[in-house]
């Protein structure tokens, strides 16, 4: 079965969000708040991709261990059990993006698009 790939990218001021269907078909992509405003954001945001798209979503939180804090919001939903609809993993955070060139669309997501090649593919 085909499956969604889900990366999380969080920082303090944003969490950078991009779903793909595998490398190089990008179907959602956004910023979103440092820190979302109910426990179940995440869950739920990963449940509602694997719904409307009728595939798995295996989602990577690229997040440095320091920050987010674990006990933030972001880390406890993370961890949520997401049956068959969705799995996350934890992944060492990515470098900062570099200023985009040509910026089309929100922001340039290519730092998270290759972490997440690289874990969820392996």
């Amino acid at each position: 079965m085909e499956s969604i790939w889900m990366g999380i990218a969080p920082r303090s001021t944003a969490t950078r969000v991009l779903a793909m269907r595998g490398p190089g078909e990008t179907l959602l992509k956004g910023i979103l708040r440092g820190e979302p405003a109910h426990p179940r954001a995440l869950g739920t945001l990963l449940e509602a991709v694997a719904l409307w798209q009728g595939a798995p979503v295996r989602a990577v939180l690229c997040a440095d261990e320091q920050a987010p804090s674990y006990d933030s919001t972001l880390w406890r939903a993370a961890w949520d059990d997401g049956g068959a609809l969705y799995t996350v993993s934890w992944a060492p955070g990515l470098a900062h993006p570099r200023r985009p060139r040509g910026v089309r669309g929100v922001a340039d997501f290519r730092d998270l698009e290759r972490a997440l090649v690289w874990e969820v593919a392996r």
